[in-house]
Protein backbone atom coordinates (compact mmCIF):
# COMPACT_ATOMS: atom_id res chain seq x y z
CA UNK A 1 0.00 0.00 0.00
CA UNK A 2 1.17 3.65 -0.49
CA UNK A 3 -0.22 5.91 2.24
CA UNK A 4 -0.56 9.59 2.54
CA UNK A 5 0.19 10.95 6.22
CA UNK A 6 -0.78 14.79 6.75
CA UNK A 7 0.50 16.57 9.68
CA UNK A 8 -2.23 19.19 10.82
CA UNK A 9 -1.63 20.03 14.33
CA UNK A 10 -4.60 22.91 15.80
CA UNK A 11 -2.36 25.05 17.66
CA UNK A 12 -0.13 27.27 14.94
CA UNK A 13 0.95 30.40 16.85
CA UNK A 14 2.34 32.65 14.00
CA UNK A 15 -0.94 32.32 11.48
CA UNK A 16 -3.67 31.04 14.36
CA UNK A 17 -5.94 27.70 12.75
CA UNK A 18 -3.70 28.50 9.63
CA UNK A 19 -4.27 24.33 8.43
CA UNK A 20 -8.05 24.95 8.09
CA UNK A 21 -7.75 29.26 7.60
CA UNK A 22 -9.30 30.13 4.25
CA UNK A 23 -6.97 30.33 1.21
CA UNK A 24 -8.70 31.82 -1.88
CA UNK A 25 -12.08 29.85 -0.63
CA UNK A 26 -11.21 26.76 0.53
CA UNK A 27 -9.67 25.60 3.90
CA UNK A 28 -5.54 25.57 3.34
CA UNK A 29 -5.20 22.11 3.76
CA UNK A 30 -8.05 20.80 1.03
CA UNK A 31 -5.09 22.07 -1.19
CA UNK A 32 -2.95 19.31 -0.40
CA UNK A 33 -5.99 16.63 0.34
CA UNK A 34 -6.91 17.33 -3.23
CA UNK A 35 -3.54 16.85 -4.77
CA UNK A 36 -3.22 13.60 -2.94
CA UNK A 37 -6.90 12.29 -4.24
CA UNK A 38 -6.37 13.59 -7.69
CA UNK A 39 -3.03 11.80 -7.85
CA UNK A 40 -3.92 8.36 -7.61
CA UNK A 41 -0.92 7.53 -5.75
CA UNK A 42 -2.57 6.93 -2.15
CA UNK A 43 -4.78 3.86 -1.19
CA UNK A 44 -5.45 5.69 1.90
CA UNK A 45 -4.88 9.65 2.74
CA UNK A 46 -4.74 10.03 6.60
CA UNK A 47 -4.18 13.24 8.50
CA UNK A 48 -2.86 13.66 11.86
CA UNK A 49 -4.01 15.71 14.15
CA UNK A 50 -4.89 16.78 17.67
CA UNK A 51 -7.53 19.06 16.77
CA UNK A 52 -11.57 17.52 16.61
CA UNK A 53 -11.83 20.40 14.31
CA UNK A 54 -9.40 20.19 11.79
CA UNK A 55 -10.18 16.00 12.17
CA UNK A 56 -14.43 16.91 10.89
CA UNK A 57 -13.32 19.19 8.03
CA UNK A 58 -10.62 16.15 6.75
CA UNK A 59 -12.96 13.98 6.63
CA UNK A 60 -15.45 16.23 5.00
CA UNK A 61 -13.07 16.85 2.22
CA UNK A 62 -12.46 12.75 1.89
CA UNK A 63 -9.80 12.19 3.87
CA UNK A 64 -9.38 9.72 7.19
CA UNK A 65 -8.61 10.52 10.21
CA UNK A 66 -8.59 7.32 12.23
CA UNK A 67 -6.75 8.60 15.18
CA UNK A 68 -6.01 11.76 17.18
CA UNK A 69 -2.32 12.75 18.05
CA UNK A 70 -1.39 12.12 21.21
CA UNK A 71 -0.47 15.14 23.54
CA UNK A 72 3.59 14.23 23.35
CA UNK A 73 3.65 14.78 19.41
CA UNK A 74 1.16 17.81 19.61
CA UNK A 75 3.13 20.91 20.79
CA UNK A 76 5.66 23.23 19.14
CA UNK A 77 8.18 20.48 20.19
CA UNK A 78 7.25 17.67 17.85
CA UNK A 79 9.38 17.03 14.94
CA UNK A 80 7.40 15.61 11.18
CA UNK A 81 9.49 12.48 12.08
CA UNK A 82 7.93 11.99 15.85
CA UNK A 83 4.36 12.50 13.61
CA UNK A 84 5.04 10.33 11.19
CA UNK A 85 6.67 7.91 13.02
CA UNK A 86 3.59 7.43 15.18
CA UNK A 87 1.24 7.31 12.23
CA UNK A 88 3.44 4.65 10.48
CA UNK A 89 3.35 2.52 13.84
CA UNK A 90 -0.66 2.90 13.91
CA UNK A 91 -0.67 1.57 10.51
CA UNK A 92 1.73 -1.49 11.22
CA UNK A 93 -0.40 -2.27 13.90
CA UNK A 94 -3.72 -2.17 12.21
CA UNK A 95 -2.04 -4.42 9.31
CA UNK A 96 -1.54 -2.05 6.79
CA UNK A 97 1.33 -3.53 4.42
CA UNK A 98 2.81 0.37 3.43
CA UNK A 99 5.77 -0.05 1.03
CA UNK A 100 5.79 3.63 0.71
CA UNK A 101 4.55 6.47 2.86
CA UNK A 102 4.29 10.48 1.67
CA UNK A 103 4.20 12.76 4.30
CA UNK A 104 2.41 15.58 2.98
CA UNK A 105 2.33 19.69 4.89
CA UNK A 106 -0.97 21.47 5.32
CA UNK A 107 0.33 24.40 3.85
CA UNK A 108 1.08 23.79 0.33
CA UNK A 109 -0.94 24.95 -1.99
CA UNK A 110 1.18 25.18 -4.83
CA UNK A 111 1.21 21.43 -4.90
CA UNK A 112 0.20 18.94 -8.00
CA UNK A 113 -0.44 15.64 -8.64
CA UNK A 114 2.08 15.68 -11.13
CA UNK A 115 4.75 16.35 -8.81
CA UNK A 116 3.16 13.08 -6.21
CA UNK A 117 3.49 11.28 -8.91
CA UNK A 118 7.20 11.80 -10.16
CA UNK A 119 8.27 11.11 -6.70
CA UNK A 120 6.29 8.10 -6.69
CA UNK A 121 8.33 6.56 -9.56
CA UNK A 122 11.16 7.46 -8.72
CA UNK A 123 11.31 5.81 -5.25
CA UNK A 124 9.63 2.43 -7.12
CA UNK A 125 12.29 2.86 -9.83
CA UNK A 126 16.02 4.03 -8.56
CA UNK A 127 14.96 3.11 -5.10
CA UNK A 128 16.12 6.19 -2.86
CA UNK A 129 15.07 6.29 0.72
CA UNK A 130 13.37 9.86 -0.17
CA UNK A 131 12.01 12.02 -2.91
CA UNK A 132 10.94 15.60 -1.85
CA UNK A 133 10.84 18.97 -4.12
CA UNK A 134 13.12 21.28 -4.40
CA UNK A 135 13.68 24.97 -5.81
CA UNK A 136 16.96 27.21 -6.64
CA UNK A 137 17.55 30.25 -4.11
CA UNK A 138 17.07 32.93 -6.41
CA UNK A 139 20.22 34.66 -5.34
CA UNK A 140 23.45 32.74 -4.62
CA UNK A 141 24.27 31.80 -1.09
CA UNK A 142 27.76 32.29 -1.26
CA UNK A 143 27.35 36.10 -1.20
CA UNK A 144 25.21 36.12 1.66
CA UNK A 145 25.55 38.63 4.21
CA UNK A 146 24.88 39.22 8.10
CA UNK A 147 23.09 42.20 9.60
CA UNK A 148 26.22 43.69 10.32
CA UNK A 149 26.65 44.01 6.40
CA UNK A 150 29.36 42.02 6.74
CA UNK A 151 29.84 38.93 4.24
CA UNK A 152 29.68 35.21 5.38
CA UNK A 153 32.55 34.59 3.14
CA UNK A 154 33.64 37.28 1.59
CA UNK A 155 36.55 35.03 -0.38
CA UNK A 156 33.49 34.70 -2.83
CA UNK A 157 33.09 38.53 -3.39
CA UNK A 158 35.19 38.64 -6.44
CA UNK A 159 34.16 35.55 -8.28
CA UNK A 160 31.28 35.92 -10.75
CA UNK A 161 27.88 34.90 -9.92
CA UNK A 162 27.64 32.55 -12.87
CA UNK A 163 30.71 30.72 -11.53
CA UNK A 164 29.04 29.84 -8.16
CA UNK A 165 27.40 26.79 -7.48
CA UNK A 166 24.14 26.80 -7.63
CA UNK A 167 21.92 26.22 -4.72
CA UNK A 168 18.77 24.32 -3.59
CA UNK A 169 16.10 24.27 -0.77
CA UNK A 170 13.49 22.01 -0.02
CA UNK A 171 9.99 23.45 -1.10
CA UNK A 172 8.12 22.75 1.88
CA UNK A 173 5.26 19.97 0.50
CA UNK A 174 5.75 16.50 0.69
CA UNK A 175 8.36 13.72 1.05
CA UNK A 176 7.96 10.18 -0.25
CA UNK A 177 9.92 7.77 1.53
CA UNK A 178 10.40 4.13 2.88
CA UNK A 179 8.97 3.55 6.15
CA UNK A 180 11.73 2.67 7.56
CA UNK A 181 13.48 5.80 6.66
CA UNK A 182 11.00 7.67 8.67
CA UNK A 183 11.18 5.17 11.70
CA UNK A 184 14.37 5.25 11.66
CA UNK A 185 14.27 9.14 11.61
CA UNK A 186 16.92 9.02 8.15
CA UNK A 187 17.84 12.51 7.29
CA UNK A 188 15.92 13.58 3.70
CA UNK A 189 19.05 15.77 2.91
CA UNK A 190 21.43 12.88 1.62
CA UNK A 191 22.54 11.67 -1.76
CA UNK A 192 20.16 8.72 -1.01
CA UNK A 193 17.63 11.32 -1.64
CA UNK A 194 15.76 12.62 -4.90
CA UNK A 195 15.07 16.48 -5.60
CA UNK A 196 11.88 16.83 -7.77
CA UNK A 197 12.73 20.36 -9.17
CA UNK A 198 10.17 23.15 -9.09
CA UNK A 199 9.97 26.16 -10.82
CA UNK A 200 10.68 29.38 -7.85
CA UNK A 201 7.40 30.12 -8.49
CA UNK A 202 5.72 27.20 -7.45
CA UNK A 203 7.41 27.44 -3.76
CA UNK A 204 6.63 29.23 -0.90
CA UNK A 205 6.87 28.74 2.84
CA UNK A 206 4.08 30.01 5.14
CA UNK A 207 5.25 30.58 8.52
CA UNK A 208 4.22 34.51 8.75
CA UNK A 209 1.39 36.60 7.45
CA UNK A 210 3.94 38.18 5.20
CA UNK A 211 4.09 34.59 4.00
CA UNK A 212 0.01 34.20 3.79
CA UNK A 213 -0.36 37.50 1.56
CA UNK A 214 3.07 36.30 -0.95
CA UNK A 215 1.26 32.69 -1.13
CA UNK A 216 -2.10 34.41 -2.41
CA UNK A 217 -0.98 36.90 -4.65
CA UNK A 218 1.34 34.18 -6.21
CA UNK A 219 -1.45 31.72 -6.30
CA UNK A 220 -3.45 34.33 -7.85
CA UNK A 221 -1.26 35.43 -10.33
CA UNK A 222 -0.71 31.76 -11.61
CA UNK A 223 -4.02 31.18 -11.62
CA UNK A 224 -5.08 33.73 -13.79
CA UNK A 225 -1.95 32.86 -15.97
CA UNK A 226 -3.45 29.39 -17.64
CA UNK A 227 -0.22 28.17 -17.22
CA UNK A 228 -0.46 25.86 -13.93
CA UNK A 229 -3.79 24.91 -11.99
CA UNK A 230 -4.12 21.78 -9.24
Amino acid sequence: MNIAIIPARGGSKRIPRKNIKLFHGKPMIAYSIEAAQKSGCFDKIIVSTDDPEIADIARELGAEVPFLRPENIADDHASTMDVMAHAIDWCQRHGLNVEFVCCIYATAPFITPASLQRGLTEMQTNKFSYAFTATTFSFPIQRAIRRSGEMFDDRNLTIRSQDLEEAFHDAGQFYWGKPAAFVHRKSVFSDDSYLILLPRTMVQDIDSEEDWLTAEVMYQVMKSSGEWQL
